[in-house]
């Protein structure tokens, strides 16, 4: 018996397995199913869809409530879903033919994004940003008033924080109040009646006597009235959020990092 024939085809044999063994794994690898909350198939990027928006994404930069990039925030792009996006281009469409561009803080937010606002929120002793954003409230009140939660509507991917752009004066229309102030000052409601659009100067919810004037109130209807004709819901308690009406994924709370899709 020639052993020497034998252990070379046994050599051949083991190298042989080896490559498809190896092949195999590999493939089963780029075939690996998407986690669904991973999945963008759904999502655009915004300064593709409406490529009239203005963009500055908070929670990219530093001036927000925390002080801070927020986590999840990989580029300073705006997500939504195909849907929501659809929807909110007739905004845009609608509001540029009143002399008016959108101007976008937040759309989609990952949950590793709600994570950190938790944090920070537990953390009584970061206020540096009290003065810009919280003034008239003890920290320590944001869960209770559910200024900050767990779960975000914004991580379901049709939901949008936004204001408006005055074309003629080149700046913000003024609204009376800053984006992610936390306080009653920011509900639609502040001093006027958002259902029929009257100013009525109840400021009685202010803790300090806040006030916003009519024209601020009409400024804010008239991004309410377009949000609304175009499928959006608003929020009671931010005149600048809206969540489409008809979202495609009311219960799912995706986790995909804010970044140019591919």
């Amino acid at each position: 018996m020639n052993f020497s024939k034998i252990r070379t085809f046994i050599a051949i044999l083991c190298t042989a397995c080896c490559i498809c063994v190896t092949t195999s794994c590999s493939g089963s690898d780029d075939n690996a199913p998407v986690s669904p909350t991973d999945d963008t198939s759904r999502f655009v990027t915004l300064s593709e869809a409406i490529p009239d928006a203005i963009l500055e994404i908070r929670y990219y930069g530093t001036y927000n409530f925390v002080g801070a990039r927020i986590d999840g925030y990989e580029q300073p792009v705006a997500l939504l879903t195909r849907e929501a996006a659809a929807a909110l281009k007739a905004v845009s469409d609608d509001v540029i033919s009143q002399g008016y561009r959108l101007k976008i803080y937040d759309a989609y937010r990952p949950q590793k994004a709600v994570d950190h606002f938790v944090r920070w929120a537990e953390d009584l002793n970061d206020t540096r940003m009290k003065p810009y954003f919280y003034a008239d409230l003890d920290k320590g009140v944001l869960f209770e008033r559910e200024y900050i939660m767990a779960k975000s509507g914004h991580t379901r991917g049709s939901t949008v924080d936004l204001t408006l752009f005055d074309m003629t004066s080149e700046k913000e229309l003024d609204m009376g109040g800053t984006f992610d102030w936390f306080g009653p000052e920011s509900h639609p409601d502040f001093c006027g009646d958002p259902e029929s659009g009257t100013y009525t100067g109840d400021n009685s919810q202010s803790p300090a006597g806040r006030s916003i004037t009519p024209e601020q109130f009409a400024h804010r209807m008239i991004l309410r009235r377009a949000m609304l004709k175009h499928g959006f819901k608003p929020f009671d308690t931010e005149w600048w959020h809206f969540t489409l009406a008809d979202e495609p994924f009311p219960d799912t709370y995706f986790t995909f990092p804010v970044r140019q899709i591919e």
